[in-house]
């Protein structure tokens, strides 16, 4: 498959907005702005209206315009399902998933495949920004699940991979994980966890890689007028494209 988004390093815009009007407008802030490699859309507008969010999108940023769908958190359910949730994201219009396929292999391949056989591209994680997630933090999820995750997405087919930019001994070993299974270059990452969550971009730059992608929300989307957003969009950006 063709890469998901032309830059080799790029800020996507993580659109965790409320509404769709505050999408339609967080979307005319995003135009013409340098380094915005693409949009994410999540669950809260998805449960208002997925096709019409991404036609937002599309109506200001036009057809081809990389936008990704972040179910926080799909590939958890029965293996089932997931050829339901591939045929809903491609009848809206989206480009690629994310998956974080928590409930095991059976299902990481069934919801990889079923994503993949519609015509979308995937990206996977394993493990999250926040703290408490891992066994090891206090968390549920067991520490070795995560390695198990990112090498079976690896024979899966997937080439695109969500690490945590503020956790970055872990954004370090996937890495180091996912050139053993691929090869330098031969994937991508995108990271989230940033400015709110304290992760530092430059930091998280020397981790990831030469092709890596900044997923950042909350410090542009809360900006409380469109020319301010741009304002916090080119700052972000400035970080990633020198």
């Amino acid at each position: 498959m063709a890469k998901i988004i032309k830059l080799k390093k790029s800020v996507i815009v993580a659109a965790d907005v409320p509404n769709l009007g505050k999408l339609a407008s967080l979307a005319e802030a995003v135009t013409g702005v340098n380094g915005i490699g693409g949009i994410k859309l999540g669950l809260t507008l998805a449960m208002q209206d997925l096709f019409v969010a991404v036609s937002a999108v599309r109506k200001s940023l036009g057809p081809t315009f990389p936008i990704i769908y972040d179910h926080q958190k799909a590939g958890n359910d029965i293996p089932d399902m997931g050829k339901q949730f591939a045929e809903v994201l491609k009848e809206s219009g989206v480009n690629a998933a994310i998956l974080f396929p928590f409930a095991g292999p059976a299902t990481q391949e069934a919801w990889t495949k079923s994503c993949f056989d519609a015509g979308l591209q995937v990206l996977t994680g394993g493990v999250m920004t926040h703290s408490q997630f891992l066994v090891s933090e206090g968390g549920y999820i067991a520490d070795d699940s995560v390695e198990r995750i990112y090498r079976f997405a690896c024979k899966l087919g997937v080439r695109d991979f969500v690490v945590p930019g503020n956790k970055i001994n872990w954004v370090n070993r996937i890495r180091q994980v996912l050139t053993e299974e691929l090869g330098e270059e031969n994937f991508v990452l995108y990271a989230p966890g940033f400015i709110i969550q304290k992760g530092d971009i430059s930091e998280c730059g020397q981790a990831a890689g030469n092709e890596w992608h900044a997923i950042v929300g909350s410090a542009i989307y809360k900006k409380p007028t469109k020319e301010e957003q741009r304002e916090a969009e080119m700052e972000v950006t400035s970080q990633i494209i020198r």
